[in-house]
């Protein structure tokens, strides 16, 4: 006989498949796969994929555990009302009865496969992620998203050690991008999104520095990030293909954040908030899509004596 207090389930497996947080699953995967062609050494292509599969799922955990810490803030902010818990579709101990073995399992397969020192890595990343950033920074400083985003720095340098089994100056320095990536795309967000954040009680950097710091801070890291970017080519593991790309979308993430600095009132203010924070994704993506093909290229060019 079914107890009468017990709870019929309302969760669809879109709604689990949600609480991994898909897109931000796929950037982890992305910039993964781009840590893995960096490494040093050939590479086996079951083993590149069974490790990627273990960081996709390990991503997809981190994702769930910050859904079930959240749900609180998540409910009353427009744009996260709607997430499987704040809706009531799924229950904070149902999405931590799925995140905890997909954890687990993820860290395991991936020593399994690979080695300990990337399973440790992905560990750390995973709880840096749910504890450290989810319940303690996000809730208590504005430098939240500063100190928070080296956990989705992490996976590059994740991608490579599985491959080699150690950490390289090449790992270190595409953590060092997404690190400084991080401020100026998120805290683009922040401006757009600041009402949400002051009735979630979340002190972003908007909220606590206001407006015109925060736009300063952008325009700073943005100045920062984009020479420091040019470092995979100075290192000579990048190619003049990807200091192109770098240049030409680096001038253009320097224009964002310019833009941002300069249009401080109305509509204007909102439309260069919400482009710099479009572009940041682009750009992000260009600079690693581009030493990806650089990296995947090479055996080809090598093979026709073209390089």
């Amino acid at each position: 006989m079914t107890p009468a207090f017990a709870r019929v389930s309302l969760a669809e497996p879109g709604d689990y498949f949600a609480l991994m947080k898909p897109r931000v699953m796929s950037l982890v995967v992305f910039t993964a796969l781009t840590g893995l062609a960096i490494a040093p050494g050939p590479i086996n292509p079951v083993l590149a994929l069974a490790s990627l599969l273990a960081i996709a799922v390990g991503a997809g955990a981190s994702g769930a555990f910050n859904m079930a810490a959240d749900a609180d803030i998540d409910a009353v902010m427009a744009r996260t009302r709607n997430r499987p818990i704040p809706a009531g579709r799924v229950t904070r101990e149902e999405a931590l009865a799925f995140a905890t073995p997909l954890a687990i399992g993820s860290v395991a397969v991936l020593g399994v496969v690979a080695n300990w020192l990337a399973a440790g890595l992905l560990a750390f990343t995973i709880f840096f992620y749910a504890v450290i950033y989810t319940q303690w920074l996000k809730r208590s400083t504005p430098q939240n998203i500063v100190i928070g985003g080296a956990a989705g720095a992490f996976p590059p340098m994740i991608g490579e050690a599985a491959m080699s089994g150690h950490i390289g100056a090449a790992g270190i320095v595409l953590f060092l991008i997404i690190f400084l990536w991080t401020p100026p795309h998120f805290w683009a967000l922040a401006l757009v999104k600041s009402d949400d954040y002051a009735r979630a009680g979340v002190p972003m950097m908007p909220n606590v520095a206001g407006e015109a710091s925060t736009r300063a801070q952008i325009l700073l890291y943005t100045l920062v990030l984009v020479p420091f970017a040019l470092a995979p080519y100075e290192l000579g593991f990048a190619g003049l293909s990807y200091l192109a790309v770098a240049l030409v979308s680096g001038l253009g993430m320097i224009w964002c954040a310019w833009r941002v600095y300069r249009d401080r009132d109305g509509e204007a203010a909102r439309k260069s908030a919400w482009r710099l924070f479009g572009f940041s994704i682009v750009y992000l993506f260009l600079l690693f899509a581009a030493l990806l093909a650089e990296q995947l290229a090479a055996p080809t060019m090598r093979l026709l004596g073209l390089a």
